[in-house]
């Protein structure tokens, strides 16, 4: 697998994007985005039956370390976002500290062709600017408490602060993943990002995901070309929060 080793980069460009909530792009005209690069881009279609399972005996375990935190929900003008202060993840041995998550209706990975009501994109940053983003499918089922959170400190337009929100509730029991390297999925589409879709689905309520709606119905970008990727897939143990 090819892998572009642009940290400065990176970092330049998701602090560009996070501190930008007003970005000029739309969904309805996604053919006009453009990236510097082009061959690595985000979401993909996952074929499972393609994923190339890795050694179980390596450091590839995602293992988040959030607790419960304060944060800011920022209406970005295309999506919901909650930036917080603190929160790390040790990704296959690696430590990341979490900056921010947000959702998309629907979903913006596909498995095996299939979409889900929404996705939540939980985004690290490493000291040396390398990013991470875990990428988690949401079906409608229980109410999830931390998107409830969400919605209740959420208001259109504005940023509000959420008293106190854990993002591990936005993580199902398994930690079995997918993992590619691709972009983020709206502009400036920066590449070189590490991506762990999440195997297992979690849940919200049709109230929830309506809501959520609500906010932005269909801000997610399409399925991209794999272009030769590698896509592994890891089976460990339960999650350890």
């Amino acid at each position: 697998m090819r892998r572009l080793l642009l940290p400065l980069l990176i970092a330049s460009a998701f602090n560009a994007h996070a501190a930008s909530p007003a970005d000029h792009f739309d969904y309805q005209h996604q053919a006009e985005w453009h990236a510097v690069h082009d061959a690595f881009q985000s979401p993909i279609n996952i074929h499972t039956a393609d994923a190339v399972a890795v050694d179980e005996d390596e450091p590839d375990a995602v293992q988040p370390h959030y607790g419960t935190l304060a944060g800011m929900v920022v209406d970005t003008g295309h999506a919901l976002q909650v930036n917080v202060p603190g929160g790390d993840a040790k990704i296959r041995g690696r430590r990341f500290m979490l900056r921010q998550f947000h959702f998309h209706a629907h979903s913006e990975h596909t498995i095996d062709g299939k979409s889900f009501p929404a996705e939540v994109h939980l985004v690290h940053v490493a000291k040396d600017g390398r990013m991470a983003v875990i990428g988690v499918m949401l079906e409608e089922g229980a109410a999830n408490p931390a998107l409830d959170a969400v919605l209740k400190a959420a208001r259109k337009g504005a940023a509000h602060e959420v008293p106190a929100v854990a993002p591990a509730d936005l993580l199902p029991k398994s930690d079995a993943y997918y993992h590619y390297l691709g972009s983020l999925t709206t502009p400036p589409l920066t590449e070189n990002v590490e991506w762990y879709v999440l195997k297992q689905p979690i849940t919200a309520s049709r109230a929830q995901l309506d809501a959520l709606r609500g906010f932005y119905a269909d801000n997610f970008r399409t399925p991209q070309p794999l272009d030769g990727r590698i896509v592994t897939q890891f089976d460990p143990a339960p999650l350890k929060r």
